[in-house]
């Protein structure tokens, strides 16, 4: 690096011309706690059903241990701000709540691409340089990474906060063999805020910094394949793809700027759907409708046990032809969440 002093400040501007909102630099050791918090982490049993995360813990645990070439972590973060308040439909019984980062397409196509322009460009100005590219589908450790390369803090709700975006940042990973000058961490700025685990509805977070999945909304409406726990039934309230709650509160969020990324734009059909709509949604009018979205990974059948909670939760008597059409239906989790949202809506 001592014969290249301009390369750092040439990657940083080709990565915002790229459309990265922010950039950083760490060391490829530079968080080992973090290796040592997931194996804590995993013995408690908090990722639920997500083997895949205990499966590849070694190679998680530290970049070495996916790549033992790497010597430096380029991170990158893309805003996804909302121009919409996440909160506004809440207790709006017959529409159901999207996470803000499923309201358009699904962001690791385009950060993918972005990251693997901006690999190209690296190894064109140093060539020899090994990279490798990684947004979120591998065992990568992006948001201890991101707070070692300055990009902002893991707040009290274990996602990372910045200064600028707040809460709504899509990380991405450029592993590279280059030992580059690292950015300085970024100091925690929660303070005495206890924002985000006041706002969570299920409790999910059995002390600051620690999340248990297995009590979260984004992971029981996501990634939990079977009927969902009736504790947690009515408090998922009309969330039917994730739970943006801790999030939104963080008072960092007032310095974020509503994204401009058009691929991030809400689109209107997913920012207040009806569940009338959703509930009458086969498999190819789903995927239809989810084309090109995150959303469409989990399927017809789960997607439809979220919105028949939802309607159970809604007290709208409106909804309960819907909601019968599904009582015999061959999947025996949606028969379930059907039966349970029958008897909620004809209790009410």
């Amino acid at each position: 690096m001592a014969g290249q002093p301009a390369l750092i400040p040439a990657l940083k501007a080709q990565a915002r011309a790229l459309g990265f909102a922010d950039v950083g630099v760490c060391a490829a050791d530079a968080v080992p706690e973090a290796g040592e918090r997931l194996r804590a982490w995993l013995a408690e049993g908090c990722h639920g059903d997500m083997i895949w995360m205990a499966s590849r813990a070694g190679e998680r645990a530290s970049p070495q241990g996916l790549w033992p070439e790497v010597k430096s972590v380029i991170m990158l973060g893309t805003s996804y701000a909302p121009p919409l308040d996440p909160l506004r439909l809440a207790g709006v019984g017959d529409t159901g709540v999207i996470s803000v980062y499923a309201w358009n397409r699904d962001y690791h196509d385009l950060i993918k691409k972005r990251l693997k322009a901006l690999a190209r460009w690296l190894v064109a100005a140093v060539p020899g340089a090994g990279v490798k590219v990684f947004v979120d589908t591998a065992p990568v450790m992006e948001k201890p990474l991101a707070a070692a390369a300055g990009l902002g803090w893991q707040g009290k709700h274990s996602n990372l906060v910045s200064r600028r975006h707040g809460s709504w940042l899509f990380l991405g990973a450029i592993y590279t063999t280059l030992e580059l000058p690292a950015d300085p961490a970024h100091a925690d700025r929660c303070g005495s805020c206890t924002r985000c685990q006041a706002a969570c509805p299920t409790q999910a977070f059995p002390a600051p910094y620690r999340l248990d999945a297995r009590r979260c909304l984004a992971y029981l409406t996501i990634e939990h394949a079977g009927p969902i726990p009736e504790a947690f039934r009515q408090p998922m309230a009309n969330r039917i793809y994730g739970c943006d709650d801790c999030l939104s509160v963080c008072p960092w969020n007032r310095f974020a700027s509503a994204t401009e990324e058009p691929a991030f734009l809400p689109r209107a059909e997913l920012t207040a759907p009806k569940l009338a709509a959703l509930l009458a949604l086969d498999d190819a009018s789903f995927r239809a409708l989810f084309s090109g979205s995150a959303i469409k990974r989990i399927g017809v059948k789960r997607f439809l046990r979220n919105c028949l909670y939802a309607a159970g939760n809604s007290s709208d008597a409106a909804l309960i032809p819907a909601v019968r059409a599904h009582l015999d239906d061959p999947d025996p989790v949606v028969a379930e969440a059907a039966a349970w949202a029958m008897a909620r809506l004809e209790a009410a």
